[in-house]
């Protein structure tokens, strides 16, 4: 596939099929392949994906527009404007109204499928090449490329980018892969998820029971210890409170030891203690795994955690001169859109604009979208403590209450802002939450 020819510039005198080939069609590999196109490279991307073990799949755009943020926040602002509308009988109006499951579903992916549409488009417009096939390594330069069908074909690229996201862990809980559904799932879910029970208190877990509360089904969160850990504590304390208010309910200290169907379909849940309850719907939001195993990095002898992570160095090379690797995939990395976009724009620029600049991935903003929003930057309390000293924090709070609440009594001063101070540095803020 290789000729010894010199081509595009290559020091070591070889012809490849592409200067840049990206392995994943997320956010921050789509940012990477377009922006190296633009510096006049011929650049391919190739996104495949593996159907859940529910049997989902989902078109170009990786986690973020298909099964992550653009339906989580559709669905979560349906949830809204139904507790919203407490909010404005205050404020003169009479209303009374019903949710469709289905027509939300149908569409959340309609709208979806838009942006998966014109992802192809814009790629084509910029000259990047789209495959639709999962993409392996056969060495360090070599590609395999498998169809829906199981045909092969091969490709060489003098650069290779992974960009291949992560996918739900599911736990190896016996059952859960045969009785359970995940982030993949629920969003394509044509049918009512009915009673609820989602495991896990990270982000996911929250903002899936959150909105599921708030469109009006039974919601319970088996929270094994915390909730949002490596989130300032005081906030995600706050926002329990606000979500067992409003009617999520929350069973604390446990985990499930397996999963059974019952003769109608739905899901029987068991714990250590035995039987816990029967549902319709099990959410499994326990974490997410890279996909780095999945594309056969030894035989590129890149290194990984065997976890599903690659280590990067701060240029996101892996340990290959060639090969580098960038958002959910990466060691360590913070699991954010815009970040992943960032740093696949900024890596093309330096390979191809002459640019120096790297990603800079401290005091980065989040959110999360609980029922109660929560914006954070910087160091959380309990971090501050540790990394100043205790003695050395001011913290400055204060509960709010918006203004378009005031005049429904059902509303409290649920809402709340804190500020870090760090006095040895004449109160500089080193956290907003």
């Amino acid at each position: 596939v290789c000729k010894l020819l010199c081509n595009r510039g290559n020091q070591a005198g070889m012809v490849y099929d592409y200067d840049l080939f990206v392995i994943g069609g997320g956010s921050g590999g789509l940012a990477a392949s377009k922006r190296a196109a633009g510096y006049g490279k011929k650049v391919a991307v190739a996104d495949f994906v593996k159907p859940s073990p529910a049997g989902t799949t989902w078109g170009l755009g990786g986690t973020c527009v298909n099964v992550g943020c653009i339906p989580k926040k559709l669905m979560h602002t349906s949830a809204l404007i139904g507790e919203a509308q407490a909010d404005a009988h205050g404020l003169g109006w009479e209303t009374q109204a019903s949710h469709d499951w289905h027509k939300m579903v149908s569409s959340v992916n309609n709208y979806i499928k838009s942006l998966n549409w014109g992802q192809k488009k814009d790629l084509k417009s910029k000259n990047v090449t789209y495959i639709n096939k999962f993409a392996s390594f056969v060495d360090d330069h070599t590609l395999k490329l498998t169809d829906k069908d199981g045909n092969e074909e091969q490709v060489t690229a003098e650069t290779i980018l992974i960009a291949t996201g992560g996918r739900p862990n599911l736990g190896g809980y016996e059952g859960a892969e045969e009785c359970c559904i995940s982030s993949d799932d629920i969003f394509w879910q044509k049918k009512a998820p009915g009673k609820t029970l989602v495991v896990g208190a990270a982000y996911i877990s929250l903002e899936c029971a959150g909105f599921l509360t708030g469109l009006g089904f039974d919601v319970t969160v088996m929270v094994r210890s915390i909730l949002l850990r490596g989130f300032d504590q005081e906030i995600a304390d706050k926002i329990g409170a606000f979500m067992e208010k409003s009617g999520t309910k929350f069973a604390r200290g446990l985990v499930p030891s397996k999963f059974e169907k019952t003769e109608d379909g739905r899901v029987r849940v068991f714990t250590k203690d035995g039987e816990f309850g029967i549902y319709d719907t099990v959410l499994l939001a326990i974490g997410r795994t890279g996909c780095a195993t999945w594309v056969n990095l030894e035989n590129a002898g890149v290194t990984h955690d065997g976890k599903g992570k690659i280590p990067v160095d701060a240029t996101e090379k892996t340990n290959k001169d060639n090969i580098y690797a960038i958002g959910d995939v990466v060691q360590g990395m913070l699991e954010l859109t815009p970040v992943a976009m960032a740093a696949g724009q900024a890596l093309a620029d330096r390979l191809y604009g002459g640019a120096t600049k790297l990603m800079d991935y401290k005091l980065v903003p989040t959110t999360v979208f609980t029922p109660l929003e929560y914006g954070s930057v910087g160091y959380g309390e309990e971090e501050a403590f540790a990394k100043f000293g205790k003695d050395n924090i001011i913290v400055y709070q204060s509960p709010i209450k918006p203004l378009h609440w005031a005049t429904n009594p059902s509303r409290g001063d649920d809402c709340y802002v804190k500020l870090i101070c760090n006095k040895a540095e004449k109160e500089k803020v080193v956290g907003v939450h």
